[in-house]
């Protein structure tokens, strides 16, 4: 497996290809800050998350519901958007039928909904990840895990064997989602409990790269996600 130094973590990333097409900002990235979404749990350590937008740099239109109430998933660039696996494998793990629920940009909304963070971790990783596909690269892993995935999506089942880049399912707003966004992170195991991080890179025509927090990407469209 391909490797390369990792300057954060001062070990060797997984080299991964990015899940998305046109493009997408980086957020909660692990060049900002380890661990990139403030805790070790479920193997977050090195997580990343990406958010579609649109040419203007935005994920959805700003509206008065955007500054004070919930909105619609449907409103976002992002929902429904092709997600490509970032690896080759096997797939250990696919998860579907966790609804995608309101989007919440709004501090009022934000409020009550972190509110019963607790509470959806105590029902589980479809709680937190929502619909979700795991792949792993080797037998023993590492694993990759895709989250927050539109229900009902999912073009692949446990044992389906996957080249990168081939689809795997829709971007979506399910889970321990405020946004519909796209969230990738590498593991060493899938008892999640106990799973640790490991530290990731993407590569891209111009070289490996870790994003930095509010990267612009863009990658081409090349119209496989269609195809297949």
């Amino acid at each position: 497996m391909e490797r390369v130094g990792h300057p954060a973590a001062g070990g060797d990333p997984v080299l991964l290809q990015y899940p998305l097409q046109g493009s997408f900002r980086a957020r909660n990235s692990p060049a900002r800050r380890v661990p990139s979404h403030g805790t070790h749990l479920m193997g977050t350590t090195y997580a990343i998350d990406l958010v579609p937008v649109g040419a203007g740099g935005r994920p959805a239109p700003r509206t008065w519901r955007s500054l004070v109430a919930t909105e619609s998933p449907e409103d976002f660039i992002g929902f429904g958007a092709p997600v490509l696996a970032p690896a080759g494998g096997v797939v250990v793990i696919a998860h579907d039928g966790e609804e995608d629920h309101a989007a919440r940009r709004s501090q009022l909304a934000l409020l009550p909904y972190a509110a019963g963070q607790t509470q959806r971790l105590g029902r589980g990783a479809g709680a937190i990840a929502g619909n979700h596909v795991v792949i792993a690269m080797d037998p023993g892993g590492p694993f990759v895990l895709v989250a927050h995935l539109r229900r009902s999506s999912l073009r692949v089942d446990v044992g389906t064997r996957l080249s990168a880049g081939q689809p795997i399912g829709e971007c979506g707003n399910s889970g321990n989602s405020t946004q519909p966004h796209v969230h990738v992170q590498v593991t060493d195991s899938t008892a999640w409990p106990s799973a640790r991080g490991l530290p990731i890179a993407f590569r891209t025509p111009s070289g490996v790269e870790l994003p930095a927090e509010s990267q612009l990407i863009v990658v081409p469209r090349t119209g496989r996600a269609a195809a297949e």
